[in-house]
């Protein structure tokens, strides 16, 4: 058992690492902004190989600040939440989810370029929700609850909505994220 000043010590390094997240998006974001969105063009862009590398590199990038603004705040809480299931099991999810929701969009997304954290956002989402049912904890199960409740409207985003938002991204990042639930929760015993 953690005795309570553990507990703030654990909960003070996830926000600090949430921090760092924040912080190093937001540098991206000022740089791409200051050099007239030169980076959005290493986005993902389906079934043409040099756009494999927006895999990795797309989820930093974003179109404009309304973009960047939409994404960031719901990552960091995501990335927080996801922070109660071990720094291990975020990296490892955010590895996956990166992934497998680029790959997938890549191979059957529609021809554009593919950018923002948005992806990666569905794919938290879609483990959020699960995983704590999963898991068989009550503090995680109530998290599932609280991120259906409060971002359950996020479901409606899987769907063709507007001409320049990645739906894909969003339906095969949630996909990615339940995968992640169904392969990395574990049942209580």
């Amino acid at each position: 058992m953690i005795n309570p000043i553990g507990r703030a010590s654990i909960t003070k390094q996830q926000i600090r690492f949430v921090l760092v997240i924040f912080l190093v998006i937001s540098a991206i974001e000022v740089i791409n902004l200051l050099t007239g969105r030169i980076f959005n063009q290493l986005g993902i862009i389906p079934r043409y190989v040099p756009g494999l590398r927006g895999i990795v590199l797309g989820p930093f990038l974003h179109g404009n600040l309304q973009h960047y603004f939409s994404n960031i705040i719901p990552l960091c809480i995501f990335s927080y939440l996801l922070l109660q299931y071990g720094l291990k099991r975020y990296l490892q999810l955010t590895v996956w989810i990166m992934l497998i929701t680029g790959l997938l969009v890549w191979l059957f997304a529609r021809p554009a370029t593919h950018i923002g954290a948005s992806g990666v956002i569905y794919g938290y989402f879609g483990y959020l929700v699960l995983a704590g049912f999963l898991s068989g904890k009550f503090k995680l199960m109530i998290i599932s609850v609280l991120v259906a409740f409060f971002y359950g409207g996020l479901i409606w985003g899987i769907l063709p909505s507007a001409p320049f938002v990645s739906w894909e991204s969003h339906l095969f990042g949630f996909i990615a994220g339940l995968a992640g639930a169904k392969l990395w929760a574990k049942p209580s015993p």
